[in-house]
């Protein structure tokens, strides 16, 4: 049976994966599919520098990514630059040019991907993005076929492999975050640049395309809560472990009678929970389902193999298309639309709070900060305070029984305000329903 022939832009760390993939894989995934993949024609930037694998045979190396597209000899086009802006623009050429599109760009996807796979439908070609999400772990066919049956009602993922990391190091060896993230950068983990990953941007885009996959939402990626780690220190960490719990950057979504809440933050989560063994730079979703209950899924969330592994994934599953014909093609979003409804602000969430303080030490200070939370109707749960050698930046701990979001943002607020604190207090919800 005649090859399908593809053509890939962007040659960093995940176009490299696959080209290595599809050429020392290529009689297994000849075997599997009936005909073979070639890639026809690869473009980057630094094209002339690079080497492509042995195997690759007669290949178009090109710096200009419109030869890739509108080659004649390519059927799918692997989208593997990034970002929304020559990303978009190489997708539409794509599509306008009735080729079959393949990406692992989550930012775009969770932004405008809807629209894409609508012209994307209208071109009659497909669109495949198993990659954008979650890199080795299926989550996309998880949640599009493999419990399609099945109603979820709640999601809990750790999306970002950089925060995971530097979350578990600082726990494992009570090291600051700045030091772990030094190490993290140069472990490639980390970009030079990490506001991304810490500040919870690239979750956020991870957890809109679940969320559309989960519960056919179309969500604006700034319509979801969002909180980084940069504020989490050691201290957090031994305070947690005392209250059996630890923390970890969560992704969440919960649909209730009120609606969606979706958020990323984070949260501390009981010790004893699976997310909670969750270490280094993997990444894991816990799915409930109203009639399948509990699966969990694990694996390595990013680097040049697992995620090329998705990549080739979703080429062969596209190419198969294109040589036995599909009347009726699967949306990579698991609806055939997509409602539109903003999510439930995260005001209203109930939780309980853990709330950690560094304070000038003087008498009253405890009394002083449970009269603030009386105030809101907030209880006070437990006082917890390590032996500490200085007064003058003393840190402790006070937990909050459950109680609305905004209750503890406003006492925060007027706690803020209070001379003996030496910044403004931490609050972190405590995720017991995992």
């Amino acid at each position: 049976m005649q090859e399908v022939r593809i053509g890939i832009v962007g040659l960093g760390n995940v176009g490299s994966g696959t080209l290595a993939i599809l050429a020392e894989n290529g009689d297994q995934i000849a075997d599997k599919l009936g005909f073979r993949l070639r890639v026809t024609a690869v473009c980057s930037r630094s094209v002339a520098a690079k080497k492509l694998p042995a195997g690759c045979g007669a290949v178009l190396k090109t710096a200009d990514w419109r030869e890739v597209v509108e080659h004649p000899e390519v059927d799918i086009v692997a989208e593997l630059v990034g970002g929304t802006g020559v990303a978009a623009e190489i997708i539409d050429a794509a599509i306008a040019n009735r080729k079959s599109v393949v990406t692992a760009n989550k930012e775009l996807m969770a932004s405008c991907g809807p629209e894409i796979w609508e012209r994307a439908i209208k071109a009659g070609i497909n669109l495949a993005m198993e990659a954008s999400v979650c890199g080795g772990i299926p989550i996309h066919t998880v949640l599009r076929e493999g419990i399609s049956g099945d109603r979820v009602t709640t999601f809990y993922g750790i999306l970002n492999g950089t925060c995971n990391y530097i979350l578990t190091e600082m726990e494992k060896r009570d090291a600051p975050l700045d030091e772990v993230l030094r190490e993290a950068q140069a472990k490639g983990y980390a970009e030079a640049d990490p506001s991304a990953d810490i500040d919870g941007y690239d979750a956020r885009s991870k957890l809109v395309l679940l969320s559309a996959l989960a519960f056919g939402e179309k969500i604006a990626p700034s319509d979801v809560f969002m909180e980084g780690i940069r504020r989490i220190s050691p201290i957090d960490f031994r305070y947690a472990r005392q209250l059996g719990h630890t923390i970890r950057l969560i992704c969440g979504a919960r649909q209730t009678p009120e609606g969606l809440f979706l958020f990323v933050r984070p949260a501390l989560i009981p010790s004893d929970t699976i997310l909670a063994s969750v270490q280094g730079a993997y990444n894991a979703v816990w799915v409930r389902g109203k009639y399948g209950a509990d699966t969990f899924y694990y694996g390595r969330g990013a680097g040049p193999l697992p995620t090329g592994v998705a990549v080739v994934s979703d080429l062969m599953r596209v190419a198969r298309e294109i040589r036995n014909g599909s009347p009726e093609r699967v949306s990579p979003f698991a609806h055939q639309q997509l409602a539109e409804n903003k999510p439930v602000s995260i005001t209203l969430q109930k939780r309980a709070y853990f709330l950690r303080f560094r304070v000038e030490d003087r008498p009253g200070i405890i009394a002083r900060l449970a009269g603030i939370l009386s105030g809101k109707n907030i209880s006070l749960e437990a006082v917890l305070q390590e032996p500490c050698d200085t007064k003058h930046d003393l840190p402790f701990v006070i937990t909050a029984e459950p109680t609305s979001e905004q209750s503890i943002r406003e006492a925060v607020e007027e706690m803020a305000r209070l001379d003996f604190l030496k910044e403004a207090p931490l609050a972190l919800p405590m995720e017991t329903a995992l």
